[in-house]
């Protein structure tokens, strides 16, 4: 996780990567892509995109991406990305 934040520039900001490597936390969280066109593809226990917004250790939001034609929310990300959930977070 260190080397993709450090990829993506953000090393030793504020952001945290997690693995799940067993996917404990994906079902703990009922994210978990069942869609079989890309659960075939990835393999199971996969994730769906998604972004958390979390003030003070709360959760205050919880922001898919996905819908009926783009399980895997690839084709319309929005709704995961750092604008909406920046805008969210003003609205705290």
């Amino acid at each position: 996780m260190k080397a993709w934040a450090k990829d993506q520039g953000v090393e030793g900001s504020m952001l945290t990567f997690f693995a799940d490597p067993t996917s404990d936390l994906t079902r703990a969280l009922d994210v978990e892509l069942k869609h079989p066109g890309p659960a075939q593809v990835l393999g199971p226990g996969r994730c769906k995109r998604f972004a958390m917004l979390f003030d003070d250790g709360v959760c205050k939001a919880v922001e898919i991406s996905e819908s009926e034609n783009d399980p895997t929310g690839d084709g319309n990300p929005k709704n995961s990305l750092a604008p909406n959930m920046i805008e969210l977070a003003k609205a705290l």
